[in-house]
Formats: C-alpha cells, structure tokens, sequence
C-alpha cells in the first residue's frame, strides 16, 4: 500500500452482477482479473441459473471509487462475461435512511388508543405541567439526545451544508444506540449564524436530555458550546473538542505507562490550534503535563506572535513555558509526545527521530494522518492514529455513548471537566497492565465493557462534583 494510498475495506466495497458462461474457468477468471486489479474479492453468490449462463453477485474490497470503475472496465473487457449492474455497499446501507423511529407500545386496541393518546394522556400532560421534572421519566426525554449540526466542518470534507451533513448524524445515532441504548436524532441547521443556532437549540431543548454538538467549525463552536452550556440545564458536549480529548488522553495515560516515563517530565508537541487541537491540550495538562508547545499552520504559539485569534490566546496564556519559537519541525526536536490533530504529511521520519528516546505519536487526521504510520512505526515506541486499519485508534465511539449515558442516569445538569477526566481514566482502566504493549494502549471501540464503565464513572464524577439532580439509581 502506497503512503496516501486509502486503505481496502468495507466502505469501499461493491457488489457486481454478472452473466457468466457456465463453463469450467470462467468464474475463476473474473475472480483473477479482480486480484490483478488489487481487488479483493468477499461473498460470490448464486443469483439465478439460466439456460448456459449463471447469474452471480460478487462482493469486491477497493481503494476507492476510482478503483471500484478500473476493476469493472476490466470485468467487462472479459470474454463470456456480461455486466449487469453494479451496487456500492455503502450507498446500499443508506438507502432510505439509517435509523428509524419505533412504538415501545402497541395501538391495536380503543383501549390502547385511550392510554396512549387522548383522553388519558392529558393527565400526564397535567403531571408534567405541574412537576417538569417529571418528563425525565414520563416521556422519551431521560433517554434522548439531539444531535446538532450545521455542517460548517463535517469529517475531513469541510463546509458541505447540513443535508450533505446528514448522513453522518444518523450514523452519529446509530451509535448512541448500539453502545449505550440512548435514542439520538439528528438536527441538521440550515443558518451559520452563532446566535441563531443558539437560538434555535435553545428552543428544542425541553424535548431532549442532553445536546451532541458535532461538526460545527470553529471558532464559531467555541461561543456555541459556551453559551449553550451557561444557559441550558442539560448536558451540552461538543464531541469534536472534546470527545477526541478524552479519547487522546485515555491513550496517552497507557502509552506513557508503556514507555515508562512521567507526566511532568516530558515534552509535548501538539500539532493544531482549532477546536480538537485546543481541547486536546487543555486535557492532557490536567494530567501534570507542564512542557506542551502548539502548533498551527505557522508555527509555535509564542508570547511574542501577534496574529492570534482569542481561542489561541489560551496557548500563549498556559502553554510553552519556555516560549520556544520556529516552526513544527523546529520545535518537535526532543518531545517525547507528538499529538497530531492538523493536516497530513506535516512531519517525517526525520522528524521523528530528532525526538526524545522511545516517542510517542498520536497522528489523528483522518482520513491521511500527519505521518505515514508505515513510515513512523519502525521509529516509534507507540504509535496511534484516527483510522481503524492500524492499531490503537484514537476514536470518539468509545466515550460519547458512555459520557452521555452515565449524564442521563443521574440527570446532570452539564458534563464538566471532572466527569470527563473520569472517562479517560476509565478508558484507560479497560486496558489491563497485563496486556499493556505497543499496539494495544486503548480498547477496541466493540469492546461492550467500555460504555457501562465510563458510564458508571462519569455518574459519580457527576455526583461528587454536584451536578447531578439525581444521586441515587
């Protein structure tokens, strides 16, 4: 696999229909061509035997869509072979949505009708008119969290409009699903505006026990998040700033008792100054980190630069005590820790060995890292990265469901710094010493015993920090 080159998997992946002579070689040359086009072939099924022919579906892993069109040009210059169609798996997997809404109860009956709706639903609406607080148990508010977006910073695509955006918040409520049975929609915003969408979340809040900020670009995200935070009584988390913090410092615990090294000795390189780049950093020194420099496009954030932004000013205020200048390759020389949140390809192997002894590089742009893991793996000590084709993916799916999970149980007011330091240290805890190596300093994201234990964390971190309106199960 070359260096850019995206990796062969599952979302990549095609089904192809084909009328085959049914003759004996003729499928073992289409399954040929596949391999010398570096394809790789999955399921071949029977469709339908006709007179001389066989109708069969062929599953095929590629790079990329532009893969996927070489493969079936060379199927089709095939002899004895006729192209029917072709699927793309993903697109398959979308169609008409990715989730759907459910009754929990049946309507089959008038007295079913009678419960469910009018008239004897009024008396719950008097209930909750005369106690609000009962619509945490009398409706699907308890278990509910609203998904927002305005599709200003989606994945590595960027501004690509909130019905482009659409998709990844139903995958974003599939998730809250499968790992901690929270029901989540999403809410896709048509309007940039920073005061409109505060507004307007505002406004569908009473609907929902929490709020999931995602892919809103900063630093408009910033003044979303805290204002939503100071003037709604229910969780409001950016999963962008800091879903990746929790995640990164869960790793970075484990990596640093893998290497052997202490939090206040070492020195850390942190590549982006945006939304997860400064969540990142503010994170990882609430573990007694007292060297990290950041990065942006031009370089160390420095007290003497005068072309920062009010979010960066938080780097100059906290961070590079020995006010080191020059540009990322300059200031990487002797860090112990790299933490890329940035672009791809903004370091090298060259880099990397003017590091301290035994680094550590967490490369999480996605989908092509700061470095080639393949290029970086021989010179580091661990390495981690946002993809799922190397070890030690550095993923949200493994705090978001259990944060807002163990939120919603004690129905706390906000989700504060203590709960999420509290779900690091509870991912991190999933890892056993024992197992503790090079390629396994944070869980698999399928791992079932990751959610139940951040949640069982973040609600006595809720309980003890006093934000929790309800301390008892």
């Amino acid at each position: 696999m070359t260096v850019n080159q995206p990796a062969i998997n599952a979302s990549n992946s095609i089904i192809v229909r084909l009328k085959i002579d049914n003759k004996i070689g003729m499928l073992a040359s289409v399954t040929q061509t596949i391999s010398e086009m570096h394809g790789i072939v999955g399921a071949i099924d029977l469709v339908q035997a006709e007179t001389g022919v066989l109708v069969r579906d062929i599953s095929i892993y590629t790079h990329d869509q532009e893969h996927s069109e070489k493969i079936i040009t060379a199927i089709k210059n095939l002899h004895g072979i006729e192209f029917i169609n072709f699927s793309d798996r993903t697109f398959l997997v979308h169609l008409g949505g990715k989730i759907s809404v459910r009754n929990r109860i049946p309507v089959k009956t008038r007295d079913d009708l009678s419960m469910a709706y009018t008239p004897g639903v009024a008396r719950v609406c008097m209930d909750i008119f005369e106690d609000p607080e009962d619509a945490y148990k009398l409706t699907i508010k308890g278990n509910t969290i609203a998904v927002v977006t305005d599709g200003t910073a989606v994945l590595g695509l960027g501004d690509i409009g909130p019905k482009a955006a659409m998709p990844v918040m139903e995958g974003k409520a599939m998730l809250f699903k499968e790992f901690a049975d929270i029901d989540a929609w999403p809410i896709c915003l048509d309007t940039t505006d920073t005061e409109e969408i505060i507004r307007t979340v505002k406004a569908i809040a009473p609907g929902f026990g929490g709020i999931n900020l995602e892919d809103i670009s900063a630093p408009r995200c910033f003044e979303i998040e805290r204002r939503l935070r100071e003037e709604l009584d229910i969780p409001v988390f950016h999963d962008d700033q800091h879903g990746t913090a929790v995640v990164s410092t869960a790793a970075l615990i484990n990596a640093l008792k893998f290497v052997n090294k202490k939090v206040e000795d070492i020195k850390v390189v942190v590549s982006g100054a945006g939304a997860a780049g400064t969540a990142c950093s503010k994170m990882i020194m609430q573990l007694g980190i007292k060297n990290l420099i950041g990065c942006d496009s031009k370089g160390a954030i420095h007290a003497k630069r005068n072309d920062l932004n009010p979010s960066k000013q938080w780097f100059v205020e906290n961070t590079n005590p020995n006010n080191e200048n020059g540009s990322l390759k300059d200031v990487i020389a002797g860090a112990d820790v790299f933490l890329g949140v940035s672009a791809p390809n903004v370091i090298n192997g060259e880099d990397v060995k003017r590091m301290a002894k035994d680094p550590i590089v967490f490369a999480m742009s996605n989908p092509d890292p700061e470095i080639s893991p393949d290029e970086a793996l021989p010179l580091v000590a661990v390495m981690a990265t946002g993809r799922s084709d190397y070890p030690n993916q550095i993923n949200n799916v493994l705090c978001f469901p259990g944060i807002f999970r163990g939120a919603l149980d004690c129905l706390a007011s906000t989700i504060n710094e203590e709960m999420k330091l509290a779900t690091a240290h509870a991912i991190a805890g999933t890892v056993k010493e024992l197992h503790l190596c090079a390629d396994y300093i944070i869980p698999s994201v399928f791992d079932s015993s990751v959610a139940p234990k951040i949640a069982k964390a973040v609600k006595q971190a809720a309980i003890k920090s006093g934000v929790a309106r309800r301390v008892k199960s």
